[in-house]
This record gives C-alpha cells, sequence and structure tokens, in this order.
C-alpha cells in the first residue's frame, strides 16, 4: 500500500518464514506508531501495534490517514496507549482520522483502541473502512466518552461523527454504521444522554469468531435480562418507586445484533454511565481473543 502526499502512516503484516512479520512501516507527524518486538506469549503469531500522537493528543484541524494491509494467515492487533485526546477546536477547525483496512484470507484484524475523549468545543470526525474477503476475520472497538467529566466537561465538544464500513470482495458493503453526535440549540448531548457517560460498538466478524459470536449474545441477553428485570418489593410505595427507578437507569445497557450474509458478523452496542464499567465488559468478554492475540484485550486498560 503505498503511501501520498496525505497518508500519515502505513503498515503491512506479511508471513515471513511461517510468522506474522511487519515488513513495512511508515508514519510521520501527527502519527506515531510504536511496533513492540513482545507483548503477549511467543507461541500465538501476531503482531502488535500501537497508534500514538504527538503531544498526546489529535490537535485541532489536525488530519491523520493511516492504511493498513494484513495478509492471508495473518495476525495483527492494533491499539493505544490511553484514550485518544481530541483538544478544543480553534477558528472552528475539525480534527479527522480516516483508516482503510485490508484483511486478507483466513486473516486478523483487532483494532481495539481506548476511547476517543473530545474536549470542550473539539470537533471530531473519524472513518474506518475495512476491505474482507469470506475467510477475513475482524474485530472493531469503536467508542466515546463523555469528555473530562470529572473537571466538569460532559459532552461539552461541538460535534462527534465516526462511520464505519465494511465491504466484502472489495466492493460491496455488508456493514454502514454512522455516530453522529452534535450540539443542539433545542436539545444539547448532554441532555440527552441523560446520566450515560459512554458510547460503545464492538464489532465482531469472521468465521474464527463464530462461538465468540454466538457466547456474547448469549451472554447480553442473559445480562439484560437481569438488569431490566421488573421489581419485586412489598416495601411501601416509596420503596417500590425507588426499585423502579433504578430499574429504568441500569448502570450500562447492552444490545447484541447480526448482520451480513449468514450472520457473517455481529455487532454490540453499550453505553454505560462510567468508563470503567465499559472497560470491565470488554475484558470479560473479549478475553477470549488472548488466543489469536496472544494477550487479552484492556488486560491493564481501566484498572
Amino acid at each position: 500500500m503505498a503511501e501520498t502526499d496525505t497518508t500519515s502512516g502505513v503498515v503491512t503484516v506479511e508471513k515471513v518464514r511461517g510468522r506474522s512479520t511487519i515488513t513495512r512501516c511508515f508514519f510521520r507527524y501527527p502519527l506515531k506508531l510504536i511496533l513492540p518486538k513482545k507483548v503477549g506469549s511467543s507461541q500465538v503469531d501476531a503482531v502488535w501495534i500501537y497508534a500514538l500522537s504527538y503531544g498526546g493528543g489529535i490537535v485541532s484541524g489536525d488530519q491523520i490517514s493511516c492504511k493498513i494491509s494484513v495478509g492471508d494467515g495473518c495476525t495483527a492487533s492494533v491499539t493505544t496507549q490511553a484514550s485518544t485526546k481530541v483538544y478544543k477546536s480553534v477558528d472552528s477547525k475539525c480534527s479527522e482520522q480516516v483508516l482503510e483496512a485490508i484483511i486478507g484470507n483466513e486473516a486478523f484484524l483487532a483494532l481495539i483502541p481506548d476511547p476517543v475523549t473530545c474536549f470542550s468545543t473539539a470537533r471530531y470526525y473519524q472513518k474506518q473502512n475495512f476491505r474482507i474477503v469470506s475467510g477475513s476475520n475482524l474485530v472493531v472497538v469503536d467508542w466515546i466518552t463523555s469528555g473530562r467529566y470529572q473537571s466538569g466537561e460532559r459532552w461539552d465538544f461541538t460535534s462527534y461523527k465516526s462511520t464505519n464500513c465494511i465491504y466484502l470482495d472489495n466492493d460491496r458493503p455488508i456493514f454502514i454504521d454512522s455516530v453522529l453526535l452534535e450540539q443542539s440549540l433545542i436539545c444539547d448531548i448532554a441532555e440527552r444522554m441523560q446520566c450515560y457517560q459512554v458510547i460503545a460498538m464492538v464489532i465482531l466478524l469472521g468465521p474464527k469468531l463464530k462461538n465468540l459470536q454466538n457466547q456474547i449474545k448469549e451472554e447480553v441477553k442473559k445480562m439484560m435480562t437481569v438488569k431490566l428485570r421488573p421489581p419485586t418489593t412489598n416495601f411501601g410505595r416509596h420503596a417500590k418507586s425507588e426499585a423502579q427507578h433504578d430499574r429504568l437507569v441500569p448502570d450500562l445497557i447492552a444490545s447484541c445484533s447480526t448482520f451480513g450474509p449468514q450472520g457473517i458478523g455481529s455487532v454490540i452496542r453499550v453505553t454505560a454511565t462510567t468508563t470503567e464499567a465499559v472497560y470491565a465488559f470488554l475484558r470479560t468478554h473479549l478475553s477470549s481473543l488472548e488466543m489469536f492475540l496472544g494477550a487479552p484485550p484492556y488486560c491493564q486498560s481501566g484498572i
């Protein structure tokens, strides 16, 4: 994958002597890529890539474009070292990130970053395109927090848009999803989000992940049955009212649905009152990815 004048990074993963190997890595400001020699078990055939921004975050007007190619039979994990901070907008400039990924036959790409955290007045746009074949395997975690809510900034950014597209056999769209959050004179984002501080989406796709898809679907169903179960209390009207309020405002809400031909993929959507709750959800439900990646996702994050 050749870089252009606007490309910030290029990563190519290919088989070398039977092992997944990064055969090409190019990056330039404002993107920085770190390739650790060892993240998990050396017995697992996987490479890890850490994506960072100079200065600890994305500055107003930054434009980042990255291309990743995972060759046939290879495994790669792309993550971050901390949340992706998007600093406040200057002169109404929008910060942008675009990812183009190609996943080969029997290849595995896990995109498992920490959340995006937009500062007050920030404007942010993100687009991620994934091109797969029927034997490709893909995990995508895409999520955003309300901002620096411990400092009083709660859904205080100006706009946020994230689009994820998956194309089968290069040009057949099987999944297109877009999340748009923007301030309104009628109703601001914080009012719409009520007590919730995080929105997350998890995509699981491919034959290697079919068992995990079925497992998570059942686990989410059981979890939400408990969280949304009507209260059974005989402690009077006041206690019943409080119990109903607690039931109507669970700390975490999740749903799961399938997409694509023969239900090739699953999408899990999560919202929660704390970032830590989502980290715990991801650690629990994605822990079995250790067998493919050599280390469990988010094992040290949010603790």
